[in-house]
């Protein structure tokens, strides 16, 4: 498995298995809210899932759609421009699981049971299993030009992907850390309102080509800016659960792929 994971990541610059490197890496997501790993994938790695991801585009399904920041409908308590209800624009094209050829990195990669113990070590979890479902374990992202997520939490406690090729211009991934205490059911409304008009300055995530990041978004907003310029940017997202047998919902299938 360790000859697998050599062939595909950057073992001298990121050593998976040892302890020291996985304690310095918990501390930074722990502190910080986002771990980067520069030049994760290995070039050729990077190029060849670059190329699958050229190849399969076209067979992408987009979206584009308005939602608020909770990724909940309306509550009709608030008014319409309360921040509860202030909508922001998402877009972006997927491939699914399925979509990606076997051999591909990505899916060795997420196979992988070192690559596993390292993230279970890291994001403090027991165990990490596939999603049971056939589209939603490996997927890659494309936003071209004017494409964006909008700000938003996100509903997992943790977030993986793979930057596979940086825009020319924009797409720059933006948070504010702990706005809040979801498990805690303490929102912060204020602050909230205060990210959405521009009056605080987010922390900057930067992502080049084979970057890993883990990412806890669940009480951090963050967004997307807008793509600008001729190049896609193509982002690898690698989901798993700490329980087996979980499927993506198929409502939630239909909005993010359009098939079940």
């Amino acid at each position: 498995m360790q000859n697998v994971l050599a062939s595909l990541v950057d073992l001298d610059a990121h050593p998976l298995a040892d302890e020291d490197f996985r304690r310095a890496c918990k501390r930074t997501l722990d502190e910080t809210g986002a771990l980067v790993m520069p030049g994760f994938l290995r070039p050729d790695c990077v190029d060849a899932v670059r190329r699958e991801g050229d190849s399969n585009k076209h067979r992408a399904y987009y979206t584009s759609n308005a939602h608020n920041i909770y990724l909940t409908p309306r509550n009709p308590d608030f008014p319409d421009d309360h921040v509860r209800n202030h909508e922001v624009a998402s877009s972006k094209g997927c491939i699914t699981t399925d979509q990606i050829p076997d051999e591909s990195p990505l899916k060795r990669l997420y196979r992988s049971g070192d690559f596993c113990k390292f993230l279970c070590v890291v994001l403090g979890e027991k165990e990490l299993h596939e999603y049971a479902d056939a589209l939603s374990a490996v997927n890659l992202h494309f936003a071209d030009a004017g494409q964006e997520l909008g700000w938003h939490f996100d509903n997992s406690s943790f977030a993986i992907t793979l930057m596979v090729q940086p825009p020319e211009r924009g797409g720059v991934f933006e948070y504010v850390k702990d706005v809040r205490d979801a498990d805690a059911g303490v929102e912060n409304d204020d602050l909230a309102r205060r990210i959405l008009d521009g009056e605080v300055a987010p922390a900057m995530l930067s992502m080049g080509a084979g970057a890993l990041v883990l990412f806890r978004g669940r009480n951090s907003m963050h967004r997307v800016t807008p793509v600008e310029g001729g190049r896609t940017r193509m982002l690898a997202v690698l989901a798993y659960n700490s329980k087996p047998g979980v499927s993506l919902s198929e409502s939630a299938r239909m909005t993010f792929y359009g098939r079940l």
